[in-house]
């Protein structure tokens, strides 16, 4: 399968409105941050997208996707949500509903908010044609196995998710013990890293470092970032082996 990133940033992404600082001033395209999603496109040619942030349409347009058969999400927050009216234009372009798999929290949620785009397809596809489905524990999604990894997110219960030997792990403040079984032997994961200094619902680089450490992954690159982080200062930083994404970066991943 192959891995897009299709946004790194936070939720105020990057060059943050209004801020001159090192980072948003920068010209290098890898400091160019929009909300963090990913993307995966199977062998067998479906797109699974993680999150459906804000920035989804312009993502979309930046990677030429035409296509997506799934989305799995992460929790609910705005910066991984609020694109999902974007998600309209694929079901126009499939003629298809497409689903949205999430806690059973988290599906209350999009329900609430985002009643309108659950609907049965018809004649019209003026709306996004969506449905729910609810996250038990691990289930299939065209012929590959799914495994929700449960997380906190401060308070949250959230979901990072493992595919094959690949985890993707946003907006992370603690990996519970429980969950280390589920990032073993993996050779790709991307995780959550802030800013540098503490933060209450988010790990930094020295906690997403010490979690690295553990997870011993063959790859390890670090999404979810702030303007905080220059991309060149970062990547000096790091050890063998761990990385600092960047928006539109592809992954190929057995």
């Amino acid at each position: 399968m192959q891995l897009t990133m299709l946004g790194v940033g936070s939720s105020a992404g990057t060059p943050v409105v209004g801020c001159k600082c090192v980072t948003c001033s920068s010209d290098n395209p890898r400091n160019k941050r929009t909300r963090c999603s990913s993307l995966i496109t199977l062998d067998s040619g479906e797109n699974i997208l993680i999150d459906s942030g804000p920035d989804l349409r312009i993502q979309s347009l930046r990677e030429n996707i035409e296509r997506v058969d799934a989305v799995l999400y992460t929790h609910t927050h705005a910066d991984h949500l609020h694109g999902i009216d974007d998600l309209r234009a694929f079901c126009q372009i499939q003629r298809a509903q497409i689903p949205l798999y999430a806690k059973e929290d988290a599906v209350a949620h999009i329900k609430q908010k985002f009643g309108y785009v659950l609907r049965e397809p018809s004649d019209f596809w003026d709306l996004p044609v969506l449905r729910t489905e609810p996250i038990h524990g691990p289930f299939e999604l065209f012929g590959v196995k799914v495994y929700p990894i449960p997380l906190l997110h401060g308070r949250s219960h959230i979901l990072g998710y493992r595919i094959g030997n690949f985890a993707y792990m946003t907006d992370v403040s603690e990996i519970p013990e429980t969950s280390f079984a589920l990032l073993e032997n993996l050779d790709v994961v991307l995780l959550d890293c802030l800013r540098e200094a503490s933060h209450p619902t988010h790990i930094n680089i020295e906690q997403s470092l010490a979690y690295i450490g553990r997870m011993k992954a063959k790859q390890s690159y670090m999404i979810h970032m702030t303007h905080e982080l220059e991309y060149v200062s970062l990547a000096s930083k790091l050890p063998s082996g761990v990385f600092v994404g960047y928006d539109g970066l592809k992954l190929d991943i057995d």
